[in-house]
């Protein structure tokens, strides 16, 4: 039987743990149902958002929501550096380095023509995580894509 025993570096995640529900350029999108709970014992994180029949989506988001999406998260102890693994209901699938660290979550990637970078603050009481996402085609020149908020359920 497999049992894997986790990297103790890997409960710097643990304030993400539960079930939220994620709103995107204020209160415009959403709200999205997203779970994020442990796999493997705790060897990594899973993180998957959908939506629920009171999502609202405005027609501009119709064409190209991501939803649903799909993150599973591990850790590498050579770089000490989260991994994370996404994929969506678009077919989209990327890879993106990520972080928790003094309440702040990132996650980036650096990919020809679209870099990413996400970063958010988890509130010290666990109740909201407020941040956003950014792109830039050159890696230097940053513009903000999208503001979200996650509100905790339970």
């Amino acid at each position: 039987m497999y049992d894997p025993v986790p990297h103790p570096a890997l409960r710097r995640l643990e304030p993400l743990i539960g079930i939220w529900e994620m709103y995107a350029r204020g209160e415009d999108v959403g709200p999205v149902r997203t779970e994020i709970a442990w796999l493997e014992g705790g060897a990594f994180l899973h993180q998957r958002a959908f939506l629920g029949p009171e999502t609202v989506l405005p027609e501009d988001w119709q064409a190209h929501a991501p939803f649903p999406t799909s993150c599973v998260t591990g850790y590498d102890d050579t770089a000490d550096e989260f991994t994370v693994l996404y994929a969506d209901g678009r077919g989209v699938a990327r890879v993106y380095r990520a972080d928790l660290v003094d309440g702040v979550w990132r996650q980036w990637r650096a990919a020809p023509g679209f870099h990413q970078r996400f970063e958010a603050v988890v509130d010290p009481e666990g109740g909201t995580v407020t941040g956003a996402w950014e792109f830039s085609e050159d890696g230097s020149s940053w513009r903000r894509d999208v503001e979200v908020t996650y509100r905790r359920v339970r």
